[in-house]
């Protein structure tokens, strides 16, 4: 009882009363204090034993970060600890195998910055680091047997003194090629040559003559490719995990992509190889049979392949901010990709496994047509993948609507504008491929693409627009053109046709803005035009007499058209007459003259100025051309002149020029010098006996005679550029006074010397002793010789009044001695003319 009731007691509930306090327990905790903060800034920045960076973490701490799995972690480890090195060196000495184990087990990390990082890290331990420290983790850094830490000791030094000196070994590649010199490969990077090495730069034995052991023949390229496609193709899986089939699209990020075109890029290497080794194309079938289901389960499950860009977007609704993953149809780093990858695909196929393998090279021909027509822009590099890829499909493919379907969409391309010069070149040539492709198969299997034809018929009016501003371009333009044109295609022909009258134009046409090369090539092209109306004719002329092209080239263009023409000699006249005769012959005439009808018009209004010479004994004034325009005017007519020797009635030519001339120029009053000269030359070059020339014409022949003359005579020596005129004018002017007795006298009966002014007297004294002189002209001017003396008479009349000058002397010397026989001088000569039985008009 007593031992029970005390066990009561111990648990006994305390009664409290109303109005008294609760007491206090003995375990009461008190309440009642205040605290303060303590600083302790130097334990939190060391902990006594290791030091800390910025961030307060510790080498041990930062070295754990290693393995996080977040990569900004891992980069911010690496930065961090860049940092604390670089404020305590000496813990580089005491942590050196833990840094140089967690940096390069980092190295092959799949984020980029993680490795750049890296790398960052280990360029900065590198000069800090003595050889002896580091040797003992040459394996752990990909750099056995290799100094690599004395040479970036050296580069740090040579920063440090700029004029530090390396030496360098000089290469002479010839002299290694003939195994005259040596070369050791360091291996590794190293400064220090490895004996062992497995690799050299050219077989050493044997020299140029020794078969080489490289990839030369197809059995060391085979058995290089069954080892190096095994792991080219596990790198295309790690990249490209096989989650890629459940993400949106067939998207790919930046650098997995990058990854996947490295891999392409050595497989279209090994396949081009492949090609030079593989002349009966056993090679092609070896890799076909050994690669193609591996390829089409890798890499064309997914085809084509997106880039896959991560950008951080806000939503209003929620404060969270969201990864949002976009596809980007159209950039340019997949786009390569793809065109690689097909590239390489249909390299595989041909017309004889077409069934085989229609799925995946129809998914190849969507892509294709698809890029083609979208508008993109592509670089050339792009589009030479891509034209390579769409030509081997129509190798692949050659029906007419396969090949029309990427012909249009190629065309659909062409027509954009603003295209680089390269990317306008590929398509060009790309079009010029496919046309002469054709062109080579028999007319019974031919094949005309209706987008071709298009294609062929718009390039004339291209180069018309083109003009000058891109001539490579322009001459790629004309030397299809030419092609085409050469072997009678019917649309271009019939667009050349409609687009001559600009491409010919004198004064901005295409002609003659482009260079010669290319202004060679569009004269060629009129042999080809279907016909030569009169507007064209006189576009050609003035092209010709424009100086706009060369003297060789409108002698090219003439020889063209007497080519054409019904004058060329050819036993079988075309079907359709290519231009009239009277067409040709007003080209000829054109030409001749050397300016328009409305320069010539123009002229007619000038006076009194220095480039028009004014005689009062002729009624033709003479306008002064520069020397260039009279050289090149003068080597034309050469050309003119000979297409009207050689048409077969030669009178008959005769008297169309003639009547031209009459028609033309009789009525004028200024004459260019090179258009009398060159009138005075075709008259002389075509006249013979069967032709008669018109008398209506011969005075303007003999004021032009005089008006050339007077014009030599007057000449000064200061006058460089006129003298050199002086032997083509003075040959014409005297070889028709020989040829036309009649000129000459009319020439002599025009020279009323009463008329002239007084500083024109000596002029005409010194014509005549020229002209008695000249010893083809003496049997005419002794015929001549009543007139000759008259005029003399007239002249001595007129200079009487004072004393004689020399050059009236030296007249009738010359008279004396040509016409009389015997000087006895003017005395005598005044006897002679007292008794004239003929007396001028003065």
């Amino acid at each position: 009882m007593t031992k029970k009731r005390k066990r009561q007691d111990d648990f006994q509930k305390v009664k409290l009363k109303v109005g008294k306090k609760k007491p206090k327990l003995e375990n009461a905790t008190v309440t009642n204090f205040k605290t303060k903060t303590i600083h302790l800034p130097e334990q939190l920045k060391e902990d006594g034993i290791l030091p800390t960076n910025n961030r307060k973490l510790n080498i041990k701490d930062l070295l754990s970060q290693m393995h996080h799995y977040n990569a900004g972690v891992k980069q911010s480890a690496l930065l961090g600890l860049k940092d604390l090195l670089s404020q305590y060196p000496f813990i580089i000495d005491a942590h050196l195998s833990n840094i140089l184990s967690e940096v390069t087990a980092v190295f092959t990390d799949k984020d980029a910055n993680v490795r750049l990082a890296a790398v960052q890290l280990l360029q900065f331990l590198a000069p800090k680091i003595r050889a002896e420290q580091i040797s003992p983790f040459f394996p752990l850094a990909l750099a056995d047997g290799s100094s690599r830490l004395r040479e970036s000791e050296g580069l740090q030094e040579q920063k440090e003194n700029p004029h530090a000196t390396s030496n360098s070994i000089f290469i002479n590649w010839k002299e290694h090629a003939n195994d005259q010199q040596h070369i050791q490969v360091y291996e590794n990077g190293g400064s220090q040559p490895n004996v062992s090495s497995q690799f050299r730069l050219r077989n050493l034995i044997g020299g140029l003559g020794s078969v080489d052991e490289g990839l030369s023949s197809s059995e060391n390229l085979k058995g290089f490719i069954e080892i190096i496609i095994p792991l080219l193709i596990e790198c295309w899986i790690e990249a490209v995990p096989p989650q890629l089939a459940t993400s949106v699209g067939n998207g790919v990020e930046r650098e997995p992509l990058q990854v996947m075109q490295q891999v392409l890029n050595i497989i279209s290497l090994l396949w081009k190889l492949s090609k030079q080794h593989d002349e009966n194309h056993k090679l092609e079938s070896w890799l076909r049979k050994n690669y193609l289901t591996d390829f089409k389960h890798h890499f064309m499950s997914h085809f084509p392949y997106a880039l896959k860009e991560i950008t951080k977007h806000r939503k209003k609704e929620t404060n969270k901010s969201i990864k949002h993953c976009t596809i980007l149809s159209n950039n340019v780093d997949h786009l390569l990709l793809n065109l690689t990858l097909s590239d390489i695909m249909v390299s595989l196929a041909n017309a004889s496994t077409l069934q085989k393998d229609s799925y995946w090279i129809e998914m190849i021909r969507k892509f294709v047509t698809e890029t083609l027509e979208d508008g993109s822009r592509l670089n050339s590099k792009q589009l030479n993948r891509l034209l390579g890829v769409s030509w081997r499909l129509m190798q692949i493919q050659p029906n007419r609507e396969a090949t029309e379907s990427l012909i249009k969409a190629v065309y659909t391309l062409y027509q954009q504008r603003g295209l680089i010069l390269p990317v306008r070149t590929l398509l060009l040539k790309f079009f010029s491929k496919i046309y002469q492709k054709e062109e080579l198969r028999s007319y019974r299997f031919r094949y005309r693409s209706k987008v071709l034809s298009r294609w062929l018929a718009g390039l004339p009016l291209q180069l018309a627009h083109l003009g000058s501003r891109n001539p490579e371009l322009s001459t790629q333009l004309i030397d299809i053109i030419q092609t085409a044109a050469a072997r009678a295609n019917k649309e271009l022909l019939k667009s050349l046709q409609a687009t001559a009258l600009r491409i010919y134009d004198p004064q901005e046409g295409t002609v003659v803005v482009l260079p010669a090369e290319s202004q060679q090539c569009l004269v060629q092209l009129i042999y080809f035009l279907p016909s030569l109306p009169a507007d064209l004719l006189s576009q050609l002329s003035r092209c010709c007499i424009m100086g706009r092209l060369s003297s060789s080239l409108a002698a090219m263009l003439i020889g063209i058209l007497h080519m054409r023409s019904s004058f060329s000699g050819w036993k079988y006249s075309v079907k359709d007459c290519l231009m009239s005769d009277v067409d040709y012959f007003s080209f000829l005439f054109s030409t001749l003259t050397g300016f328009s009808k409305e320069e010539l018009t123009w002229l007619q209004s000038l006076r009194g100025v220095p480039h028009v010479i004014q005689t009062q004994l002729s009624p033709v004034l003479l306008y002064l051309t520069d020397l260039e325009q009279f050289l090149h005017h003068w080597d034309v007519t050469e050309t003119v002149c000979h297409s009207l020797l050689v048409i077969p009635a030669r009178n008959q030519s005769f008297d169309i020029v003639q009547s031209a001339i009459s028609k033309h120029l009789v009525g004028f009053t200024v004459i260019p010098d090179s258009t009398a000269g060159c009138v005075l030359g075709v008259i002389c070059r075509l006249l013979d006996h069967t032709c008669v020339l018109s008398e209506t014409l011969m005075p303007f022949l003999a004021s032009c005679c005089y008006s050339l003359l007077y014009f030599l005579l007057t000449l000064e020596k200061g006058e460089a550029e006129h003298l050199r005129k002086r032997d083509k004018l003075w040959g014409v002017c005297v070889s028709v006074l020989a040829l036309l007795p009649r000129v000459l006298r009319l020439m002599l009966q025009s020279l009323r010397v009463s008329r002239a002014a007084p500083e024109e007297l000596p002029v005409v004294g010194q014509l005549l002793r020229l002209l008695l002189q000249h010893a083809p002209l003496r049997t005419h001017m002794l015929t001549n010789a009543i007139l000759v003396q008259q005029i003399i008479k007239n002249i001595t009349t007129l200079k009487s009044g004072g004393v004689q000058e020399q050059w009236l002397t030296d007249l009738h010397y010359c008279f004396n001695v040509y016409i009389t026989g015997h000087p006895q001088g003017p005395s005598v000569l005044n006897t002679v003319y007292e008794r004239g039985s003929m007396a001028l008009p003065v």
